[in-house]
């Protein structure tokens, strides 16, 4: 292996290990990329100020919209109850079977109706853990149960209002449905696979004796984080969905923006549950204080990590290995995976990694002469694999909710976000290459 590609590697595994050891991530970003810079003799402050900053900001600068109106969203439904009626619905549809991909579907519905996956963490994790407890399931499984809805088909399924599908509409000129037919049916197969993986874990857990309460975990929970809402205090199901359908037909139907079609949906669930907050226009304030902090807090995570991509992306390692990828004579769909999945590793982010390939490579992919919309979803997808190394922000941040560490955690999370979503690139491609 070329040794500037190595050092890119170590990078990689150093940022991994420091994950595992609980480091944050904005201290892990520019920790492991000043050891890239010296690996490469390049000037640290020069590099970090050039190259570093930038990718970082210019994250912050694009998408920042996005997290703020989904954060936003996401604290209406965690406060007025909204999200935790749907929750409960599902679950009594299901009879309280299947709990950890109930949870998973559950994620996954509010994810493709616009929530930032970020936001979902904090508005779904009471709900997980109260429909764990009543399970009696234990809490590692709770991790994938959540992410796996938010970042895998959700995500990149056709018609998703997701930053990866904006990334791809906004390099090419795509539509929210591109590949419509073959993107559908690698969700279906996805979805499906991650379902049959849940269930099966949670059994298996059940069977070696762990349960809920179980005292081996490194963190224990507290009483307040084990309360559960009356019913009375619910909003009514239909109320509680009639924003996400807004949010889909808005983006879908009448071609809105991601930020406009969720914004709506804000003021629309603002309207129909305002006498939910008890206090009237006062705390509603708080909740919208609270939902931009969130915001806040999601962004910053990624866009620091992003900082590190961007510092990576100017590397002689990075251009070797789009170099020695380029060589492997391959066909360009799969040219076009392997290219954003690396990215995508490299930046601990999907998001962050897809802008990073895009910005790079796009005028490379669109010249290997595949239609353009088989490039846009084979890089949503691909972008939804090798960012879960354990150093993603995204899964350090929900590993924290639900105070678990990576050793406890992290398997479940990988089988679901990177093993996956890499078999559904090889559903989807042969299915492209046919011309579906």
């Amino acid at each position: 292996m070329d040794l500037s590609i190595l050092v890119l590697v170590v990078a990689l595994i150093l940022f991994g290990v420091l994950a595992f050891k609980q480091l944050s991530a904005l201290i892990l970003a520019p920790l492991v990329s000043i050891f890239v810079i010296l690996c490469f003799r390049l000037p640290v402050l020069d590099t970090l100020l050039n190259s570093f900053m930038p990718a970082a900001a210019d994250y912050v600068s694009d998408y920042f919209l996005t997290f703020f109106v989904g954060a936003l969203f996401g604290a209406v439904y965690q406060f007025t109850g909204a999200a935790e009626s749907i929750a409960r619905t599902i679950s009594k549809v299901s009879h309280d079977k299947f709990v950890a991909p109930v949870i998973m579907c559950i994620t996954g519905i509010l994810t493709f109706g616009g929530v930032s996956g970020f936001v979902v963490f904090f508005v779904i994790y009471p709900i997980a853990l109260q429909m764990f407890k009543k399970a009696n399931l234990t809490r590692m499984l709770l991790p994938a149960a959540i992410s796996a809805g938010c970042w895998t088909w959700s995500m990149t399924a056709p018609g998703s209002p997701s930053i990866q599908n904006k990334i791809a509409m906004q390099n090419l000129g795509t539509p929210a449905t591109a590949a419509f037919v073959p993107s559908l049916i690698a969700s279906i197969v996805e979805f499906l696979l991650i379902f049959i993986w849940l269930e099966y874990r949670a059994r298996h857990f059940t069977k070696k004796g762990r349960y809920f309460d179980d005292p081996t975990l490194k963190m224990q929970l507290t009483a307040d984080e084990l309360k559960e809402k009356e019913a009375g205090e619910l909003p009514n199901f239909i109320i509680a969905f009639l924003p996400i359908v807004l949010i889909l037909v808005l983006f879908n139907g009448f071609k809105w923006t991601v930020e406009g079609a969720v914004f709506a949906g804000v003021v629309l669930a603002t309207v129909l549950m305002f006498k939910r907050i008890k206090g009237g226009l006062k705390e509603w304030v708080n909740v919208f204080n609270k939902g931009a902090a969130d915001s806040g807090v999601a962004i910053l995570n990624t866009a620091i990590v992003v900082g590190f991509g961007g510092v990576v992306q100017n590397t002689e390692g990075f251009t070797n290995l789009i170099t020695m990828v380029q060589n492997m004579n391959i066909s360009p769909l799969v040219f076009v995976a392997i290219a954003v999945a690396i990215c995508a590793g490299a930046c601990g982010s999907a998001s962050g990694g897809m802008g990073v390939a895009f910005n790079a490579l796009k005028d490379l992919f669109v010249s290997m002469g595949v239609a353009p919309e088989y490039i846009h979803r084979v890089g949503a997808i691909a972008a939804g694999t090798l960012d879960t190394l354990p150093h993603q922000g995204a899964q350090i941040t929900l590993l924290g909710i639900c105070k678990l560490t990576h050793k406890e955690a992290y398997f479940d999370i990988a089988v679901t976000q990177i093993l996956i979503p890499v078999i559904t690139l090889f559903v989807f491609i042969p299915l492209a290459s046919m011309g579906l």
